[in-house]
């Protein structure tokens, strides 16, 4: 699998961008990355490579100095994250060219990663997640639809990519489950709730015939036109629905119902590692950060009805 030529390589000399091929497809072939990670990691490359190319140093011949320089300014303008994303995206590259010997040593070895950044992820209240829940209008078609993607998406705690690539044979009703392709082509079985199964079977039975018009479409989740539903459809339709349930804008995104179901089971004494085998995260590092909005909302409870707080 080709990873797609980013803006930052129109400059880069032709060996140099046939590299990144010869590198993303390695980390496809070898790890099964998801496509948006191989094109971060390609993306951050090239942006280096083209640092690198004015000071005349192939992007295979950096050393640690020429890193740590680039990540000195990188750092003026990237949040935590997205240096951890280039240093991760140092380490696969040069450890590639070390392991088929086409350099002598690691130039990462001595980096230090970026300390955490604090900023953890916007939730909803089990309150405003009813409200969101009520706001579509399930007396249309396109209404009940909503309604039964919203209930899938924080009964199951599904990325929205998982969401509107889930197909009608991977829905087993009689089991209550999902069977889900997440990151990096990795299957895992989600348990869906009685509650987000009957909006289904109402959806599948009401308005999805509606809406295909007779057309034909494996995706459970279609639009008026027939075809499966898109990022930027549901961006939009999450959007009016929190205008609707009188929840901030800036409160909302198509992820903020992963963050509720994550923090919400957390809050209810959910074991960590059952969250994290739910959501799907490989490290369960990326599911402790829910951990830390549960103890936030614990904080403000306190706070707000104990009568010594």
């Amino acid at each position: 699998m080709t990873t797609r030529p980013t803006a930052a390589e129109a400059g880069l000399p032709a060996e140099t961008r046939t590299e990144l091929d010869r590198f993303t497809d390695s980390l496809w072939l070898e790890h099964g990355l998801a496509r948006n990670t191989l094109n971060g990691y390609r993306s951050d490359l090239a942006l280096f490579a083209a640092w690198l190319a004015k000071r005349e140093v192939p992007l295979r011949c950096a050393r640690a100095g020429d890193l740590a320089a680039y990540l000195a300014e990188f750092s003026l303008r990237a949040r935590p994250a997205s240096q951890r994303r280039l240093l991760s995206a140092w380490r696969r590259y040069y450890r590639h060219l070390l392991a088929n010997r086409e350099i002598s040593e690691d130039p990462t070895l001595t980096l230090d990663p970026p300390l955490p950044g604090q900023r953890f992820p916007k939730t909803l209240s089990e309150a405003q997640v009813e409200a969101l829940l009520a706001a579509p209008d399930t007396g249309t078609p396109q209404g009940l639809r909503d309604r039964c993607m919203l209930e899938v998406l924080y009964a199951a705690g599904l990325r929205v990519s998982e969401l509107i690539g889930l197909k009608l044979f991977a829905v087993s009703l009689d089991q209550g489950v999902l069977r889900v392709m997440g990151k990096g082509s990795k299957e895992r079985l989600v348990p869906l709730g009685e509650v987000a199964a009957d909006w289904i079977v109402r959806y599948v039975r009401e308005a999805r015939p509606v809406l295909l018009g007779g057309r034909h479409c494996d995706e459970v989740f279609v639009t008026r036109l027939g075809s499966g539903m898109t990022r930027q459809m549901f961006w939009r339709i999450i959007k009016q629905n929190a205008m609707v349930a009188g929840i901030p804008a800036e409160r909302i995104s198509p992820h903020t119902l992963r963050h509720a179901f994550a923090t919400h089971l957390l809050n209810h004494g959910a074991d960590l590692r059952v969250v994290q085998l739910l959501l799907g995260h490989a490290d369960i590092s990326t599911t402790q950060v829910y951990t830390h909005v549960a103890r936030e909302r614990l904080k403000q409870l306190h706070a707000n009805h104990h009568p010594r707080a």
